[in-house]
C-alpha cells in the first residue's frame, strides 16, 4: 500500500509540475494576447499608470496619439481623421486594427525605472511606448483620395518584405467621434463602416481568380498548356449549364496567354472542366483557401466550394471567380506578391517597430518568410501571363508609361440583377523586376479595366514619381 501512494503520489507530482512547465510556457509565449485579452483586469491598472503610446507612420507621422482634455483626463486623437481609421483603428468601445493588434507595448512604457522615477514626483502618468507603422502617409492619401465615394478597398504592399503602404477601406469613419457614434452604428444593421475590407471583406473574385485556375492547370499540364488553343463564340455550355463571355464578347481563337490576357469566360469555363478537382482543391489550399492569412491583423478566411462530386455548373463558375467562391483583397493581395516573388510569400505586416518615449527600440519586426506557395519556374509563366494583360489585354491602361506594370482585371458579378459587378484588379510594378504590389476593388463600379486600373494608375504614378493622369 504504502508504495503504491508513493508511486501515485510522484505521478501526481510529475504532472503538477508538467502543468506547470506548460502554463509558464503558454503565458511567456502569448504575453501579447493575454495581456490585451479584454478580460485581463490589469490593463485598467495600467491605465491608471501609463498613457497609452503614440501610433506614427513610417515617416515620423502621428496618426494616434492620448491628448489631455478639458476634464484632464487622457483622450484618443486622431489627427486625420476618417484617413487611416481602418489600418490604425480605435482604442474606445473594444479596439482595431493596429491599436488592437500592439495593444500590448501600447499599454506599456519601457522607461528605465531611474525615469520612472521623475514622472513619479510629478504625479505624472509614464508615457507609453509608440508603434511605428509601415504606413506610407502620400499612398494612403491618394489610394483613399482616388476611391473617392466608391465603397471598396485598396492595398499596397512592399512585395520583398510584406510591408503594408497602405490599406484604405469605404465607407470609413472617423474614430475621433467613435463614443458619438457608436450606439448608432450598433442599431443600424445595414451600416458596414467598421468593417475593414481589405482584411475582412468577402468577395466574388472574379477574372482575378484566373490566376489560380492557371497555375492549376500548368501543374497539371508542365509540358502542354503552352500548346492549348479554344475558338471562342461568346459561350461555353456543358448539359443545362453555361458560361458567357463579359458582355457576350467573341474572343475568337485564343491559346493559354490570350485566354488569360483577354480574360476569355468560355475559354476558362473550358479550362476548369479539365482540371482534376482534388488536385485544385489542394492548390487552393497551399493558396490560403480556408486558411489563416500570415498577417499581424486578425483576418477573414477566403472560401472556395470545390469537391471531388462538385456539379459542371458550379465548377465552370469557380473557375472563372464566381459562384462558391469568395476572397478577401489582402488575400489576393498576397497571391499577387508571391507570384512577383518568385513564388515566395512574405508574412504581411503594418509594423516595423517599437520604440520607449527616450526614441530606443523596444522591438523591431523584420521581413519574415511565411513559406513558397508555387516553384519560381510557376511563377515565372504567371509573370508573363500578367505581363501580357498590361501589354495587349484587360490592363491597357497602365501600358506605355515611364514605369512598367502586370497584373490581372476582373469584373465579378454579385447580386440577382444581371449586369452588377464589382471592379477588380491586383497586379505588381516594375514588371521587371517588382517593388511594389497593389489590389484594388471597387463596389458595383463595373468592369476591372475601365475602373479598378485607372485607380491602380495612380497609386504607381505617385509611388514612381510619374503624375501624367491619362486614362
Amino acid at each position: 500500500m504504502r508504495a503504491s501512494a508513493a508511486v501515485i503520489s510522484v505521478i501526481f507530482g510529475v504532472a503538477f509540475l508538467c502543468m506547470c512547465v506548460y502554463f509558464v510556457r503558454f503565458a511567456l509565449k502569448n504575453q501579447r494576447k493575454l495581456m490585451s485579452n479584454s478580460y485581463n483586469t490589469h490593463q485598467a491598472v495600467l491605465a491608471k499608470q501609463i498613457s497609452r503610446g503614440s501610433i506614427y507612420a513610417s515617416d515620423g507621422t502621428v496618426l494616434a496619439l492620448n491628448e489631455k482634455g478639458e476634464d484632464g483626463k487622457d483622450h484618443r486623437s486622431y489627427p486625420f481623421g476618417s484617413l487611416y481609421a481602418h489600418a490604425v483603428g480605435y482604442a474606445s468601445k473594444g479596439k482595431s486594427g493596429i491599436e488592437s493588434a500592439y495593444n500590448y507595448y501600447l499599454i506599456n512604457s519601457s522607461l528605465p525605472l531611474s525615469e520612472k522615477v521623475k514622472y513619479d514626483t510629478k504625479g505624472e502618468k509614464y508615457p507609453g511606448d509608440s508603434v511605428y507603422s509601415t504606413l506610407d502617409p502620400a499612398l494612403q492619401q491618394i489610394s483613399s483620395s482616388t476611391l473617392g465615394v466608391y465603397d471598396g478597398a485598396v492595398v499596397v504592399s512592399e512585395i520583398k518584405t510584406g510591408r503594408v503602404l497602405a490599406m484604405v477601406s469605404k465607407p470609413d469613419f472617423d474614430p475621433n467621434e467613435i463614443d458619438e457614434i457608436w450606439e448608432k452604428i450598433q442599431y443600424d444593421a445595414s451600416s458596414t463602416v467598421l468593417l475593414n475590407r481589405v482584411k475582412d471583406g468577402q468577395y466574388p473574385p472574379g477574372s482575378t481568380f484566373k490566376i489560380f485556375s492557371s497555375l492549376e492547370y500548368i501543374r497539371e499540364n508542365p509540358e502542354d498548356f503552352s500548346k492549348y488553343r479554344y475558338t471562342c463564340n461568346g459561350k461555353y455550355r456543358t448539359g443545362d449549364d453555361f458560361i458567357t463571355c463579359y458582355h457576350g464578347t467573341v474572343h475568337g481563337n485564343v491559346d493559354f496567354k490570350t485566354s488569360f490576357s483577354k480574360s476569355c469566360n468560355s475559354s476558362y469555363a473550358n479550362i476548369g472542366m479539365s482540371l482534376d478537382r482534388t488536385l485544385f482543391l489542394n492548390t487552393l489550399q497551399e493558396c490560403l483557401f480556408d486558411k489563416p492569412l500570415p498577417s499581424d491583423l486578425p483576418c477573414t478566411k477566403s472560401s472556395v466550394g470545390i469537391s471531388p462530386s462538385l456539379p459542371d455548373g458550379d465548377m465552370m463558375e469557380i473557375c472563372i471567380g464566381q459562384g462558391l467562391t469568395s476572397v478577401t483583397p489582402l488575400h489576393l493581395n498576397l497571391m499577387t506578391c508571391a507570384v512577383a516573388n518568385g513564388g515566395v510569400l512574405m508574412k504581411s505586416r503594418l509594423v516595423d517597430r517599437v520604440e520607449d518615449e527616450n526614441g530606443t527600440t523596444v522591438a523591431e519586426f523584420k521581413p519574415e518568410t511565411y513559406g513558397s506557395l508555387m516553384n519560381e519556374a510557376d511563377s515565372l509563366i504567371l509573370r508573363g501571363m500578367m505581363e501580357e494583360v498590361v501589354k495587349s489585354g484587360t490592363g491597357r491602361k497602365l501600358n506605355g508609361l515611364s514605369y512598367t506594370a502586370a497584373g490581372k482585371t476582373g469584373s465579378a458579378e454579385f447580386g440577382t440583377i444581371k449586369g452588377q459587378s464589382h471592379a477588380w484588379f491586383t497586379g505588381y510594378a516594375p514588371a521587371e523586376d517588382p517593388e511594389i504590389a497593389v489590389t484594388v476593388i471597387i463596389e458595383g463600379a463595373g468592369s476591372g479595366g475601365d475602373y479598378a486600373v485607372p485607380l491602380t494608375k495612380r497609386i504607381f504614378d505617385q509611388y514612381f514619381g510619374a503624375y501624367s493622369y491619362v486614362d
